[in-house]
């Protein structure tokens, strides 16, 4: 199968062989080795500053998304929720089950958060935590995090990141940013498994720590494990060790050209589904490289679509939230972004539209975007 989602991703096979390690304890010399590790790559993918915590919690990226609203804000604190798609709705169940006093600021579906309204309504009140969803996974837009950053800091709130879909896959720099706390999930751009939330906390978002309700989300806790090299739970050694590779695996290559690769298939794969008749669901001024979200042509509905290209061994998703039932969505994360496997997506979609020859004007079109 060919796994084009939007998450989980391809796996690498250095990362795949890394999982075949022989199983250690969590507190193994090896495994705090391996740790320590990754939390060096990790300054790296995020660059938090000096002081920050580093470290990878055992769960999902909504886990990191969960822990980083319960640690920042306490029940009763003002927090500002900016909200483009499903991912941003999920901050404010968060937000509404811990009874933060929470406001949301809403985009038009396929629309980016605007940085002007968000400069208003943060002279009307005084927030704590201002939340944001760096690229929307559900509608394939990327908000403006460069020009909202400046106007929070201005505030003097914190400024949570949802860096799902672009960390590992793009340059991010919490500290140039001003952004206090972002966080991923293994199996998105970095291409490793699913089961860890990598994160970085400044030291700023670290004078919050101790207040927060939960107990296996509770950052101190975490840090105690990562830095101080004591028990917090049963970690997933296995998983670490894959995440230690994926993370060397995209410092190698480097992230700017990560960021490149990935524009130059979203551009080339957007360009021949447009001349098919699909159309891009994000507005062309905001439209987030990793995750391409497309209407179908007239006449087909992405079910159909979905239910034939999976009958050819390719693995695509449909909408979600705003999206649901009338959209494709396509990873181009990490190991999904690569021509071998969108060759292999145009030979299964020619199938589906009885059309020949997609795959070989797909390898035409790259040949030219790349040259």
């Amino acid at each position: 199968m060919v796994l084009l989602t939007p998450g989980p991703t391809p796996i690498h096979p250095r990362v795949q062989a890394a999982l075949s390690k022989e199983m250690r304890g969590h507190l193994d010399p090896e495994v705090l080795a391996s740790n320590r590790r990754i939390r060096g790559y990790l300054s790296h993918l995020f660059d938090p500053g000096e002081g920050a915590l580093l470290a990878a919690l055992p769960g999902s990226g909504s886990l990191g998304m969960e822990a980083g609203l319960t640690n920042l804000a306490d029940e009763g604190d003002p927090v500002l929720l900016l909200v483009s798609g499903t991912f941003g709705e999920r901050m404010v169940e968060i937000a509404h089950a811990y009874r933060l006093d929470y406001r949301v600021l809403r985009s038009e579906p396929g629309h980016p958060i605007d940085p002007q309204a968000v400069a208003e309504e943060l002279k009307h009140r005084p927030y704590k935590l201002v939340a944001l969803v760096h690229g929307e996974t559900s509608t394939g837009v990327l908000n403006p995090v460069e020009a909202i950053a400046p106007i929070v800091q201005e505030h003097g709130a914190l400024l949570m990141l949802d860096a799902v879909t672009t960390a590992g896959m793009m340059p991010l720099s919490m500290q140039q940013l001003g952004v206090d706390y972002a966080f991923t999930g293994s199996q998105k751009c970095l291409s490793a498994p699913p089961g860890l939330a990598p994160f970085a906390l400044s030291e700023r978002g670290r004078e919050c720590l101790g207040q927060v309700r939960g107990w296996y989300s509770d950052l101190s806790r975490v840090a105690v494990y990562w830095e101080q090299e004591g028990y917090f739970c049963t970690s997933p050694v296995l998983l670490h060790y894959a995440l230690e590779e994926a993370l060397r695996l995209a410092l190698e290559e480097g992230l700017e050209n990560r960021k490149k690769r990935a524009q130059q298939m979203y551009a080339t794969v957007l360009s021949l589904l447009e001349e098919l008749g699909f159309s891009a669901y994000a507005a062309p001024e905001a439209r987030l490289p990793t995750v391409l979200v497309v209407r179908p042509p007239k006449g087909l509905t992405e079910a159909e679509i979905r239910k034939g290209l999976y009958a050819r061994g390719v693995s695509v998703a449909g909408g979600i939230g705003p999206t649901a039932g009338k959209v494709l969505r396509l990873g181009l994360m990490g190991e999904s972004a690569r021509p071998e496997h969108y060759r292999v997506f145009f030979w299964a979609l020619g199938e589906v539209l009885g059309l020949s020859g997609l795959e070989r004007a797909f390898e035409e079109r790259l040949g030219l975007v790349l040259g």
